[in-house]
């Protein structure tokens, strides 16, 4: 975990490397402030000597502005290195959930890798900056205090071995009992983000059914578990405070006790009493200050564990070593091929076994559940087979890069998703230096070009995050627009139809067959209507394939894809919209 958190310093390591030594300089010349002071109140105060006060004030004053310019600098490089450390954190992490597949996702959460890019990201930065600046001087001041000490007087220093001896062990305590309630308020943060994260993203159909009371509910309960982990937690550590206060007092009675002796006895001065007992209030501040170091190097070791985990994950689909850079057609063939969401779970594909020739138009329908939208992400390898394999253009997927199958291989999927940007900017994700009579014609096949010519601003139209400046059919038919520009081999319509009406499905369907003949498209539909004029359909059922034919075949042949017919011929409606 330290090798891959400190591996991300990079560029910022001299800043960081130069924190402690400014640091330690600061250091030193606030130590020699309570030993001038000692000199000025013996040779100077006591002695009635103004000179004397002059000189070593002189020398105070200028010990005083040497070590707050130190102070200075060493704040600024923490500063610049830790937030430095902060952002290239969150850039390796976002790199390398870029490289995640579907399953890599599911593993860690979105909620989870929000919660660690934002909440565990600003606990390390807090951590670094501390450890660079705070772990350096605590320790250097209490060091240096107590070596000052025994200069003066070794005899009254034992009360400082003692006093850190106490606070060691009670720290230590403290410490271990911390620990584990940080690692479960990281687990919490994660339900609440997740709370958060769903009502949100949900919040028109949260309003459309009056649910926001039982969303407040949920989230009052994911919240009261957090606050209730919290309040143990700093219960825990409020007792910092007391104790410490405790062991200061302590001390500083102590001293006067025994200095008072000292100075009657002539082995001790007043000034040198005066500046023990500003040495005794350094260590023992010091070692409060090592002991928020502790409590945040606790809390923070769960949340640079969480970091390490996303930036070390090896996502669980690669390109092999010498893969194929180039898809050469639309054919699609599944051989026996299995798959399950995870290791030893039930299969939601069993022993699917299909060809399809490059340019058909193949329809799939099917329950909810039936395994449709899990039949064509073996295609463009969002997720692997189990067993068996899945080729495209006569090649197994596993054997292309990733990049070079998913250019080949258009996919829209059944959630129409939009990105802040114009028009113009959304569908060039399809491809990147497309012209603006490409991104016409690629409209026009998906029959959108229709609605953007009545916006005020055409092509530059500005869309809302997450499109919601335009209805749910125009969504599709950008989504659709945008795979088209891509030239694909083979084009995937996920239920990416079923918010636009009839007569406009018919006429995307009606676009394709005469402008894009030799592309391969699969067309996951609830409608019958739409994928009846297709070559074949795939009819699944419970992750099997029942029925692989065309329309008036399967009428005759196939119970399933007969059932679905009567009930939407008989006006009932879509059989299903969802996969």
């Amino acid at each position: 975990m330290f090798k891959t958190l400190l591996g991300q310093v990079k560029q910022y390591k001299v800043p960081a490397l130069l924190t402690p030594l400014w640091t330690t300089a600061e250091v030193v010349m606030g130590v020699l402030i309570p030993y001038v002071t000692a000199m000025i109140i013996d040779k100077g105060i006591n002695a009635s000597d103004l000179g004397n006060i002059y000189k070593y004030g002189a020398m105070m004053t200028g010990i005083a502005l040497a070590s707050m310019l130190f102070g200075i600098l060493a704040g600024v490089f923490a500063a610049y290195s830790s937030t430095g450390l902060a952002a290239n954190l969150r850039e390796a992490m976002y790199a390398n959930i870029q490289r995640f597949s579907f399953s890599d996702i599911d593993k860690f959460s979105t909620a989870g890798l929000v919660t660690r890019m934002t909440t565990d990201v600003s606990n390390i930065q807090n951590a670094f900056q501390m450890l660079l600046r705070t772990s350096f001087r605590a320790p250097l001041n209490m060091v240096s205090a107590l070596v000052m000490c025994f200069f003066i007087n070794g005899r009254l220093s034992i009360v400082f071995l003692v006093a850190m001896v106490v606070l060691t062990m009670f720290l230590t305590l403290l410490i271990t009992r911390a620990a584990r309630l940080f690692k479960e308020i990281f687990k919490k943060y994660d339900t609440l983000n997740a709370v958060v994260q769903e009502n949100v993203s949900g919040i028109r159909a949260v309003k459309a059914f009056v649910r926001e009371n039982q969303q407040i509910g949920l989230f009052d309960k994911a919240a009261l578990s957090l606050y209730n982990l919290n309040v143990k937690a700093e219960t825990l550590m409020a007792m910092n405070h007391p104790v410490m206060s405790l062991v200061v007092n302590g001390c500083i009675i102590a001293l006067s006790w025994w200095g008072a002796h000292f100075i009657v006895d002539g082995s001790l001065t007043t000034g040198q009493l005066t500046s023990l007992l500003s040495y005794v209030m350094t260590i023992l501040t010091s070692l409060m200050m090592l002991s928020m170091i502790f409590v945040q190097l606790t809390q923070s070791a769960a949340s640079g564990a969480r970091i390490a985990e996303v930036i070390n994950e090896e996502p669980d689909m690669a390109d092999p070593e010498n893969p194929v850079l180039d898809v050469a057609h639309g054919g699609i063939t599944f051989s026996h091929a299995y798959f399950s969401y995870s290791a030893g779970g039930d299969y939601a594909l069993e022993d699917i076994c299909l060809d399809i020739r490059p340019g058909e138009t193949i329809g799939i329908i099917g329950g909810t559940g039936s395994g449709k939208s899990s039949l064509v992400n073996l295609i463009s390898r969002l997720y692997d087979v189990s067993e068996g394999s899945v080729k495209v253009g006569g090649r197994d997927v596993r054997e292309y890069s990733m990049e070079a199958l998913r250019m080949a291989v258009a996919m829209v999927p059944q959630q129409s998703v939009l990105f802040s940007g114009t028009i113009l900017d959304n569908l060039r994700w399809g491809k990147e230096d497309a012209s603006r009579e490409e991104c016409i014609e690629a409209c026009r096949k998906a029959c959108a070009d229709e609605f953007i010519s009545e916006f005020p601003d055409g092509y530059d139209t500005v869309i809302d995050q997450g499109g919601t400046n335009v209805s749910g059919g125009q969504r599709q038919r950008l989504c659709i627009a945008r795979a088209l520009l891509r030239k694909p081999r083979v084009l995937i319509m996920d239920d990416s139809t079923s918010a636009v009406d009839t007569a406009t499905d018919a006429r995307i369907r009606d676009t394709f067959s005469e402008h894009i003949p030799g592309v391969t498209k699969i067309i996951i539909s609830g409608r019958i209507l739409s994928i009846k004029d297709a070559d074949r359909i795939i009819v699944m059922d419970n992750g099997r394939v029942s029925g692989f034919d065309t329309h008036d075949n399967l009428l005759s042949s196939n119970e399933i894809y007969r059932d679905i017919n009567d009930m939407q011929s008989g006006g009932s409606g879509d059989f299903d919209q969802n996969s």
